[in-house]
């Protein structure tokens, strides 16, 4: 099956990226912690990465795959190129407005995003030089997202999928080159920011040449396809990206409380490993299959494919909400208490994981529902429902952080998540568009359920670890044996259960092999 082909490419590609993303924020932690620097990155980079996130992970490729896999299906080679040339004239056109906006307005919009940095000049003007080194990332990085949904129609998805690994070991290397010079951190990380996505734009271009859709740079024309793409891609672009849109907010509340910033974006990293193994490998690879199910009138093959999403999405997604849930704690100590990343630090990020895993699941399934409506070229309905999810987001942020501080922000993003999800469920349901067989159904509960037993394990023994974890000689054994210990109780479970048979996996891997042969 193809599909699943796709997901293990995406979703491997994705697991080294997001595994180096993890190393870059233990270094980070490490050379920074949670003080002014680490706050001043933290918050410019929120700029580029919201957009990677908006383009790279699945927004853009929503809108603009369907139109180009339909001109390259009916009209051809050819016709489909001239069309991905068009739309990145008018993409690089109006990148460019913007970035010249942007780096002429940046102390706005710092304050935009960080109106609590306005109390400290120093950690305001550190974010606003920071931010103006790398804006241009967004240039490069939605050249990049173009070129990767052309790929994807195309079926070729590594390149695309390992476009961030390029981002990762950019900054990393960024790091030790301030660390070896003696240079600062924060400014060497900007710049390898920057570095990174010329790299990245370099690479799928590269790749599409290679796959013979070498696409030229001309001059912007407004065509009716274009019209079109930007019809869809906007509403795309906003509901595509809620979750980021939802911590945006966040950190316009979290810039007010000292540190809350750097603990949120240290807790995001964490949960973000499982959401982008999982997530964003569904969210690329489903939508071509839509794409072609529907112009083919086949929705046999649909349904089969938006069942294997849900099933293969939570069987992965529930024991890492569960795990990240009961020994959030122990995994924080583990990988950031070294350097300037205290006590204090632990627990407040801890914390945080706490309430994002218990949104973890939703995130997940946003990318499974919305290929949905965006494979009908529909964006309008997420787009009101992404709305309503940011209203939900925002209230509970500001209202609750008067009564609960800065921890009111993990938990409005994880309620707007289930929020957006169980409106684009009702929505699906209303249009019967889709229906979850009784075999996944069944599936999905022995996943839950053996989640829950792993959950209670790792409970139980990790009360009883509870000095080896805050012992740094044994806390690496420890955590790595809790880890493991979960790991075997829940594959144990779900196969006893019925979540996932030895055959089903015996079959997908002898597919994947067929498939590369």
């Amino acid at each position: 099956m193809k599909l699943i082909s796709a997901f293990l490419t995406v979703g491997g590609m994705t697991m080294i990226s997001r595994v180096l993303g993890l190393a870059r924020e233990i270094l980070i932690a490490a050379l920074l912690g949670a003080g002014p620097i680490a706050e001043a990155f933290f918050v410019a980079f929120r700029f580029p990465n919201l957009f990677r996130r908006f383009f790279a992970e699945g927004a853009f490729n929503m809108a603009f795959v369907p139109l180009f896999a339909k001109k390259l299906e009916g009209e051809g080679e050819a016709d489909a190129r001239g069309f991905a040339e068009d739309a990145m004239a008018g993409l690089l056109s109006v990148l460019f407005v913007l970035v010249l906006a942007a780096q002429l307005t940046m102390p706005w919009l710092i304050y935009a995003i960080a109106y609590g940095f306005a109390d400290d000049p120093e950690k305001l003007s550190l974010a606003t030089l920071f931010s103006q080194i790398q804006f241009p990332y967004l240039l490069f990085m939605s050249l990049t997202a173009l070129v990767s949904g052309v790929l994807n129609s195309l079926g070729k998805f590594a390149a695309a999928a390992g476009a961030p690994i390029l981002l990762n070991l950019t900054m990393i290397a960024g790091m030790g080159l301030a660390w070896s010079l003696g240079g600062s951190v924060g400014h060497y990380l900007s710049v390898s920011v920057l570095i990174a996505g010329i790299l990245q734009f370099a690479l799928v271009y590269h790749a599409a040449a290679r796959a013979g859709m070498r696409l030229g740079f001309k001059a912007p024309v407004w065509t009716p396809e274009l019209k079109r793409l930007l019809a869809i891609g906007v509403p795309a672009a906003i509901a595509g990206g809620v979750t980021q849109l939802n911590i945006l907010i966040g950190t316009v509340v979290a810039s007010f409380f000292d540190g809350a910033v750097a603990w949120l974006t240290y807790a995001d990293r964490l949960y973000q490993l499982p959401l982008g193994v999982v997530g964003v490998a569904i969210g690329v690879a489903l939508l071509p299959e839509l794409s072609r199910c529907l112009r083919a009138d086949d929705q046999a093959g649909s349904g089969s494919a938006l069942n294997a999403a849900l099933q293969f999405s939570l069987l992965l997604t529930l024991p890492a909400a569960v795990a990240l849930s009961v020994i959030g704690e122990a995994i924080v100590a583990l990988l950031y208490a070294r350097g300037a990343f205290g006590e204090m630090d632990v627990a407040a990020t801890s914390q945080a994981l706490f309430y994002f895993a218990l949104g973890l699941p939703a995130y997940v399934l946003n990318k499974v529902f919305s290929p949905i409506y965006f494979a009908n070229e529909d964006t309008k309905t997420p787009l009101r429902y992404a709305v309503i999810s940011m209203v939900v987001n925002t209230a509970m942020s500001i209202g609750l952080a008067f009564a609960i501080g800065w921890l009111a922000i993990p938990i409005a993003t994880a309620a707007a998540a289930w929020v957006n999800v169980l409106l684009l469920w009702i929505g699906v349901e209303d249009k019967n568009a889709y229906r979850i067989t009784v075999r996944t159904q069944r599936r999905l509960l022995a996943a839950a359920c053996a989640s829950v037993i792993m959950g209670s394990v790792l409970y139980l023994v990790g009360a009883h670890m509870q000095d080896q974890v805050a012992d740094p000689l044994l806390r690496i054994p420890a955590v790595l044996g809790l880890v493991a210990l979960g790991m075997a109780v829940y594959a144990a479970c779900a196969f006893a259960l019925g979540a996932v048979s030895p055959s089903q996996i015996r079959s997908m891997l002898r597919r994947r092999g067929k498939e590369e042969a």
